[in-house]
């Protein structure tokens, strides 16, 4: 490596590095305000280190634990999570087979179509989606994966169609020589070998729709179902009065599952992503 090569990557490191730096400070800030007492939050010495007379301990923690229902949106959040980016998984990588291996004008608007719902703003749609999911009793955390299952659909299908157009077709044809059906040659064979993209689509799917906050609040019913995001909002008390420090420290409870998720699979991503974009 040449002298100027090693001046410029040790620049890009330090740029790098900053842009590391202001991008976690919110996260920091939010950890230090967490642990301090409600008092410290709302005046000045919101930006300092928390002292002995500020440091609250786990107390916030322990009232965003205690209030609100958080157990019961967690497990609302969860619920959703799971069972959407699992439809999501399944059913679009199900489909991307399909479309990539039928090679017919029908399959390229689907596609088409699949990569269009991308750029739709969700705004467009949210008033007629609400009222729909009404009358079709989407209205809970157990039927939501349906909608998330139809916005989600785009950059899946997307990210998986890529991966199936770099993957030969010769072992699918061998199984089907074998005797094997459609499904048995997706579960056997295709499955498999999705695994980069599918666990990419399901970390980005997973980020998203843990961390949603106008989806669940447009269709769910806020008086009987809320989510992580929704519940945040509920320590916003009347005459515009926040509890900053319980606030503070659901956040950061909100934030650690997502985060995990990401950390665990985070080398996986960028496989994913670069085999869904070796072809097509």
């Amino acid at each position: 490596m040449t002298r100027k090569m090693q001046r410029s990557n040790r620049i890009w490191s330090i740029v790098m590095t900053v842009v590391c730096v202001v991008y976690m400070y919110p996260i920091f800030m939010v950890l230090m305000n967490s642990l301090k007492v409600e008092s410290a939050i709302s005046t000045g010495t919101a930006f300092d280190l928390p002292a002995a007379e500020t440091f609250a301990g786990l107390a916030n923690y322990e009232n965003a634990i205690g209030a609100q229902g958080f157990l019961f949106s967690l497990l609302n959040s969860l619920v959703i999570t799971v069972t959407s980016v699992f439809a999501i998984l399944i059913c679009c990588s199900m489909f991307a087979w399909y479309i990539t291996r039928v090679n017919n004008k029908i399959t390229k608007v689907l596609y088409l179509l699949c990569a269009f719902s991308m750029v739709v703003p969700f705004q467009m749609v949210m008033f007629t989606l609400s009222s729909m999911a009404d009358t079709l009793h989407l209205n809970t955390p157990w039927t939501l994966w349906v909608i998330y299952l139809g916005f989600g659909a785009g950059l899946a299908v997307f990210m998986f169609c890529g991966f199936m157009r770099s993957v030969p077709i010769d072992m699918e044809e061998a199984s089907m020589i074998d005797g094997c059906n459609p499904l048995q040659t997706y579960f056997h064979i295709v499955f498999p070998l999705l695994r980069p993209t599918m666990v990419s689509v399901a970390i980005l799917e997973a980020m998203w729709i843990w961390n949603d906050y106008l989806l669940p609040t447009l269709i769910l019913d806020i008086n009987e179902y809320k989510t992580i995001p929704m519940l945040i909002q509920m320590f916003r008390g009347s005459y515009g009065r926040v509890e900053m420090g319980p606030m503070m420290a659901c956040i950061m409870l909100a934030i650690l599952p997502i985060v995990a998720v990401y950390l665990i699979g985070q080398k996986h991503i960028i496989k994913g992503v670069v085999a869904g974009a070796v072809k097509g």
